[in-house]
């Protein structure tokens, strides 16, 4: 999970029908009232959310890759910070981010804080409300979720590109986040899904083999051309996180540390 390219952005035109659809929701009086109505507003049919989805594919450098898991074709659009929690995020832009089926329906409407004493507060809704249930708007407090709209998730999280090719907290995080990165890697599922570990250990031999194939065309004399096609190559792979973390943990591995000598500009690809 990489953080997002945060320079793009919507024409006025569509923030204002997000801010006028908005503002329906925020002019309800009471908190749950919000929540119903984000509910029912959401989800329906405008060109305005063609180009949200345009755009937020952008953010993927166009690879069509969901934005949590990196493997499957992302076509949803995903809040974040949930509308069943914070109705008042339900059509704004930062609150957005593509992501797949696999990924967005078992994390929907899962969300934590962490308290004052840096314990996780969970503050997810019941699936099925109860009659008596009280809803209750929640405490200005830091969200467990790593959100890669604003942070880079590879502060919080390393991928064990060594052995299991399983997300882990990274070394040396305070309490409050090693706590919110292994928030994110159970609500995200991004261990739980072989399939996942897999195709990760599967892109980590493309990425070698595609850099040894760049060393190897570089020392017969290929043109420009065609090193700049295979390093767009590695640039636009599968599992871009897998390569962010061979550049990140290459000393480590005698092999990959070999080829970055024989090329120390692919550490900047």
């Amino acid at each position: 999970m990489l953080k997002l390219l945060n320079t793009i952005t919507l024409t006025k035109r569509s923030m204002g029908y997000l801010a006028r659809w908005q503002n329906i929701i925020d002019s309800e009086s009471t908190y749950e009232a919000q929540i119903t109505k984000a509910k029912a507003t959401w989800g329906k049919s405008n060109k305005t959310f063609d180009e949200i989805k345009k755009k937020l594919r952008q953010m993927l450098n166009d690879t069509d890759r969901c934005a949590y898991c990196e493997d499957s074709y992302a076509d949803e659009i995903e809040h974040i910070y949930p509308k069943s929690i914070y109705p008042e995020k339900t059509f704004v832009w930062e609150n957005y981010l593509y992501a797949c089926g696999p990924c967005n329906g078992p994390k929907n409407s899962q969300f934590a804080l962490i308290d004052s004493v840096g314990q996780l507060q969970n503050i997810t809704p019941p699936l099925k409300i109860p009659e008596d249930y009280v809803f209750r708007r929640p405490a200005a407090l830091q969200a467990a979720l790593i959100d890669p709209r604003v942070e880079n998730p590879l502060q919080f999280l390393e991928l064990d590109i060594t052995s299991t090719f399983r997300f882990v907290p990274a070394i040396g995080l305070n309490a409050q986040d090693h706590l919110r990165a292994l928030f994110t890697i159970r609500v995200l599922r991004l261990n739980d899904r072989e399939y996942l570990v897999k195709a990760r250990e599967k892109a980590f031999e493309n990425y070698k083999a595609r850099l040894k194939e760049y060393i190897e065309e570089r020392n017969k004399g290929a043109t420009q051309p065609k090193l700049d096609k295979l390093i767009s190559g590695i640039k636009e792979g599968n599992h871009q996180t897998v390569w962010f973390e061979i550049k990140r943990f290459h000393s480590l591995i005698p092999e990959l540390k070999r080829l970055f000598i024989e090329e120390p500009t692919a550490l900047n690809w």
